[in-house]
């Protein structure tokens, strides 16, 4: 008889822990922020898809009736059809307006966060890298811009160019690039004594290579936060230009401007209007600020519990 040779055992796979692995283990050990990233992209979604989702497109004058306006929450029209949180004063289905309305408003919000996260960053790694007089021009710009309230910029430059999504967006980045210079300014000056950028020097690389290689990707971290309370920031300024009436046009209107609609109709009883878009509204800044708050306690060490 012949002695079989068994296999050897085989030895467990020591799983390698990336940094993205580190970091997503470290958001997950926060229930709350988890809900609450999950919320948020469940919004983002039913905006997107909102045409495919809504039972009406509030904007469409073909589906819309005279004859259902001011229908209470989870009353019928006189076709059978069921409006759960009710209609507004132009026969509107005001859950179909609310997801078109937070389409608007994230839409807005988001692309111009974007745009201010990119001249900001530009500006900020420029004034920090450069030095000198050119960083003192661009810091003396910031703090007189930053004196000012954000909603005073934004209604003085709403005034000059007008109503339009568009124009908010520009007053949106006008008032938030400030914010994104200063925070990368700060992160950069730290960096730059940093020995691998001493290191980049001394081997002649370009200039660009180590601004965008080296210095760019260690000052993103303080960003990533910035830019997520940023987001809630801009939708409630957007609200609030749209509330004024200086926002968005009526036709393409926002959650602010759906509140402003029914704000004439609290004391009468029609709350449904004006308070389920407040409501909405809320919900959704508070869910960013939950996780923007979240990734502040995870990406700064000082912070952490």
């Amino acid at each position: 008889m012949t002695d079989t040779a068994l296999p050897a055992p085989s030895l467990p796979v020591e799983r390698v822990e990336t940094p993205f692995r580190r970091f997503v283990s470290e958001f997950a050990e926060s229930k709350i922020a988890v809900g609450a990233l999950i919320l948020v992209t469940a919004l983002a979604l039913l905006s997107i898809f909102a045409p495919w989702l809504t039972p009406q497109n509030p904007y469409d004058m073909s589906q819309i009736s005279i004859l259902d306006n001011m229908l209470a929450p989870g009353e019928r029209s006189l076709d059978g059809r069921l409006y759960l949180l009710g209609t507004d004063d132009q026969g509107r289905d005001m859950l179909s307006a609310m997801i078109y309305g937070l389409r608007l408003s994230l839409f807005v919000a988001a692309t111009a966060t974007v745009i201010a996260l990119v001249v900001g960053l530009s500006i900020g790694v420029a004034a920090a890298y450069f030095g000198g007089r050119i960083d003192s021009l661009i810091m003396r710009v910031v703090d007189l811009q930053l004196s000012f309230p954000a909603i005073l910029i934004a209604l003085i430059l709403l005034a000059l160019l007008g109503t339009g999504i568009d124009k908010v967006i520009i007053a949106l980045v006008t008032t938030q690039w400030a914010y994104y210079a200063r925070t990368v300014r700060g992160g950069a000056l730290v960096e730059r004594r940093r020995e691998y950028i001493e290191a980049a020097h001394c081997l002649a690389l370009p200039k660009y290579r180590i601004i965008f290689r080296h210095l760019l990707p260690n000052c993103l971290p303080p960003l990533i936060v910035v830019a997520t309370v940023q987001v809630a920031h801009a939708i409630s300024l957007e609200a609030v230009l749209s509330y004024l009436g200086v926002g968005v046009p009526i036709t393409e209107p926002s959650l602010g401007l759906l509140i402003s609609n029914g704000y004439k109709y609290i004391l009468s009883g029609k709350y449904w209007v004006s308070v389920f878009p407040g409501v909405a509204l809320l919900i959704t800044i508070l869910l960013i600020n939950l996780v923007g708050d979240h990734l502040r306690d995870q990406l700064n060490p000082r912070l952490k519990k």
